[in-house]
């Protein structure tokens, strides 16, 4: 009789299993299954095999005209899974159709800018009804000024698949505008200038460059970055006359260790061009007289490992942010003559529960931006120390930070404010009487959309180590806490990049849904100080990950959510974090999706001809060190792939990207879809024509994004 039983329950549950699959629109469809062609790659004495190394192709390759047999296998294997895709999906078809139309029909189409003054102009961008890309305008500051159009985005990008803008800047007569442009999406600017008094371009045209450039005070000598054309590090400075070949250009300053970059710059005083040499835990600058562009430059302090520090200047000292004998940073100053660390004074001494973040200097105030209890506060302060304050926000969860303080002789100061209910707002505050005008707002154009109808909390989950990690959520009225809510959880963690909790009306799709959205503010970034930064870093890394799932456990032990309603999204590093917790708890997640995601973690740090490895060795650590490397090997999501059940996975990428190479994502998929023992949705969207940063155009990017919103609508059930 029990056999008897047995034999009954194995066939019922065996008849559900294939009814479920059977109900799965892309059980029928046959994925792509990737060639395996075992390459051995051993360092400290262990040999790992990579069967899809056969992926990676040199830039010669993606960009000769008739692809080689290589190439080809490469995009033949690159289309199938976008063909993949397209099948797996298509059943969502028209609720794609709807969401990009929902998410693109609250954007205000004929949009424009707050204005800024500079220099007796007001400059701003604009779109126009229909237009893709940006109108960059100005006005001069008179009664009846009539716009200008320096750049029409719309009639430049005609007939490009790609056009990315880089910097702009007017040279110190008004005269000429210098600005980048990248066709490719891979952060290779060519540089141009205009005649804003004739419309015309000039001939000066510099390649390679990082997309910027800054005018000495002579008006016809600029100062720009040129990159390695193969790891794409930003490692010369060149100066540039205008009317010269850009072979006479002559290269002003070199970085020579592989482990910085450097840029361009100037002070908001204008009196001082300034060259500045990064390192993830090390910085350098250097100052030239901008009234003097063919003089020496003079070096601020020399490079220290571990010393950090970025520099302004107001009157007879330059104003220091550093990090000497200060963990969470402070302001210092020194006279222009006398500018080595022994001659730095505080100004805003260190504390140990208040993260510096930056300041902005007036004739009679400094403000300062600080970040405490993982918020950021604006703090302003007279000179002269009879006044010293802070301006007040409501919000649990918020975003400030000041912007576009260009004039020193104002007592205005212009900040942004955003809330994850809060549209991004423009504000001008007047330090002297603390009153403050709403300059602009965002505009929702959603008739349901009331800030009043969704709530927006900062609670904080326990993780492993009894740290207490925030967590920012925004969910509408009458969500009850009964553990059936989807949930999306978003996290990056890396870099000390804070993820501020700031208002996104594409998120409106999730929760007018149903969804509650989180922010998990784990350890790698740094809105809790630089220790959050320190901890979530190197031989710490699994900081960031553990984290994120205790995370995830604590928002379903509150009932917020299940594990079969609970997805998970990051890009980039972000992407990282999402191919470690995939491997470390795959059941937690009904469905991931990993943006151009950094998960070949060994393979790239040991090969420093790809763009950014030498320069993060102080963010992951150098493999070439065998600690490092054995740490590395234990998180890095391709060589953690196991024969064991995944949720669903959705991976987005670029052919074109620079920073994270597509290689990565696609054999990370070819992986999972090898080893993985279910038959949940492992798809992969491979734009062939974007890098790192997706589409250029305004609207573009929303279609993957309403993909995205798709693919974890559908595995709710949603198909409105």
């Amino acid at each position: 009789m029990k056999y008897s039983i047995c034999l009954l329950l194995i066939a019922i549950i065996t008849f559900s299993c294939n009814l479920n699959k059977s109900n799965k629109p892309y059980a029928t469809i046959e994925a792509p299954v990737a060639k395996k062609t075992p390459k051995e790659l051993t360092i400290h004495n262990d040999t790992r095999i990579d069967n899809y190394f056969w992926m990676r192709l040199s830039d010669e390759q993606k960009n000769a005209e008739n692809p080689d047999e290589k190439t080809q296998d490469v995009l033949d294997y690159l289309n199938a899974e976008n063909e993949y895709l397209s099948k797996a999906m298509v059943h969502t078809t028209n609720l794609q159709d709807k969401l990009y139309n929902e998410i693109v029909g609250r954007i205000k189409k004929d949009d424009q800018s707050v204005p800024v003054n500079d220099n007796g102009y007001s400059y701003y961008t604009r779109f126009e009804e229909g237009g893709d890309y940006a109108l960059y305008c100005r006005k001069k500051l008179e009664e009846g000024a009539k716009e200008e159009v320096m750049l029409h985005g719309p009639e430049m990008a005609k007939g490009y698949s790609y056009y990315g803008f880089g910097g702009r800047s007017v040279s110190p007569d008004n005269k000429m505008l210098a600005f980048g442009i990248d066709t490719i999406s891979r952060r290779q600017y060519t540089l141009y200038f205009k005649n804003l008094e004739t419309g015309n371009l000039l001939a000066d045209k510099l390649s390679n460059t990082g997309g910027s450039a800054t005018w000495a005070n002579d008006g016809k000598t600029v100062f720009y970055t040129t990159k390695d054309p193969q790891t794409l590090r930003q490692n010369k400075i060149v100066k540039h006359v205008i009317g010269t070949n850009q072979s006479e250009d002559v290269v002003v300053y070199e970085e020579k260790d592989d482990t910085f970059r450097c840029g361009v710059g100037k002070t908001k005083s204008d009196a001082y061009l300034v060259i500045g040499s990064f390192q993830t835990l090390s910085t350098e600058f250097r100052v030239l007289d901008a009234n003097t562009p063919n003089g020496e430059w003079k070096l601020i302090q020399p490079r220290e490992k571990n010393l950090e520090y970025t520099i302004d200047h107001f009157k007879d000292h330059f104003y220091i942010r550093t990090n000497k004998d200060a963990k969470n940073f402070k302001l210092v100053k020194t006279p222009v003559d006398k500018t080595e660390k022994d001659n730095w004074v505080d100004v805003i001494g260190h504390r140990e529960d208040v993260y510096f973040q930056g300041m902005d200097l007036f004739e009679n105030y400094l403000v300062a931006q600080e970040r405490k209890e993982g918020l950021r506060t604006i703090r302003v302060m007279k000179w002269d120390g009879t006044d010293d304050h802070y301006i007040k926000f409501s919000d649990p969860a918020y975003f400030a930070a000041t912007t576009s303080n260009l004039d020193f002789d104002t007592d205005i100061l212009r900040y942004t404010y955003s809330s994850l209910t809060t549209p991004n707002s423009t504000y001008e505050y007047n330090m002297s009487t603390k009153g403050q005008e709403l300059l602009k707002q965002i505009e929702v154009l959603d008739d349901n959309f009331l800030i009043d109808n969704y709530i927006s909390e900062r609670l904080y989950a326990t993780a492993t180590d009894g740290t207490k990690v925030p967590v920012s959520l925004i969910y509408k009225k009458g969500i009850e806490k009964n553990g059936k809510n989807p949930l999306l959880l978003y996290a990056y963690g890396s870099y000390g990049n804070s993820q501020e909790p700031r208002f996104n009306s594409t998120r409106l799709s999730l929760l007018d849904r149903g969804f509650i959205y989180a922010i998990a503010h784990i350890r790698g970034g740094q809105e809790m100080g630089r220790d959050w930064y320190e901890n979530g870093k190197l031989l710490k890394k699994k900081n960031t990950f553990t984290d994120f799932i205790d995370v995830g456990q604590f928002l379903i032990d509150e009932k917020f959510t299940s594990s079969n309603h609970l997805y998970a999204y990051g890009g980039s590093a972000g992407g990282l974090l999402m191919g470690a917790v995939l491997n470390m708890k795959p059941q937690m997640w009904n469905g991931v999706i990993a943006a151009v995601p950094f998960v070949d973690v060994v393979s790239t740090m040991l090969d420093e001809t790809i763009p950014l490895t030498t320069f993060e060795f102080d963010e992951w650590g150098n493999p070439k060190n065998k600690e490092y490397y054995d740490y590395m090997k234990s998180y890095s999501p391709y060589d953690n792939v196991e024969a064991k059940d995944y949720p669903n996975i959705l991976i987005t990428t670029g052919y074109w990207d620079s920073q994270v190479q597509y290689w990565e994502p696609a054999k990370w998929i070819a992986k999972l879809r090898e080893l993985k023992t279910d038959d949940n949705l492992l798809i992969m969207d491979c734009n062939m024509e974007t890098g790192h940063g997706g589409a250029s155009g305004r609207f573009e990017r929303y279609k993957r994004l309403a993909l995205t919103y798709a693919f974890i609508f559908d595995l709710e059930g949603v198909t409105e």
